[in-house]
This record gives C-alpha cells, structure tokens and sequence, in this order.
C-alpha cells in the first residue's frame, strides 16, 4: 500500500463554503424546486392573455431561472476574484 501524500493536490488549502457561495446556492436551488412542487401549479387559473396558469408559470420561470444563474454566475466570479486577490494571486 501506497502512503497517502502530506498535502492535498493543488495549493495546500481546503475549500471554505462562504456565504456568497451559499447565495449562489440558493440562487441555482430555487427555480429546481420550484419545477419540482408540481401540486403549485398544475392547474388551468389564472389564465394570462388567455394562457393556462399550467403554460405561463412554466414559461416564467424560464426567464426567472436564466437571471437566477446569471446572479449566482456573478457572485461566484466576484468571490473568486477577491478570493485571488486576498492570497495575493493574479487576478484575470
């Protein structure tokens, strides 16, 4: 048996969850959840200009789910970029 190395690949530090990386968490577990409760909306009212609420919920969170990935995109970047520039690394 091979000995396990002394320090873990890469720069020697652990990953720390941090609450920006939690908000962007949240950010990409909510429009899951929200397609995955379909008791909320599997139903025919309110209609939308004459759309199903069934259609029309599903078709907003389209569009909610893109900005919600775009945000945790965002904040994920943010927090990489302070993170290299509190180790003193270059930043891109």
């Amino acid at each position: 048996m091979s000995e396990p190395p002394a320090q873990p690949p890469g720069n020697g530090r652990r990953p720390v969850v941090t609450v920006p990386l939690i908000i962007a968490g949240v950010c990409l577990a909510v429009p899951f959840a929200a397609m995955l409760w379909v008791d909320s909306y599997s139903r025919l009212t309110p209609a939308f200009i004459g759309i199903p609420f069934f259609y029309w919920y599903q078709m907003l969170w389209v569009v909610l789910s893109t900005l919600l990935t775009v945000a945790a995109y965002v904040i994920v970047r943010r927090h990489e970029r302070r993170t290299r520039e509190a180790a003193g690394g270059e930043s891109r």
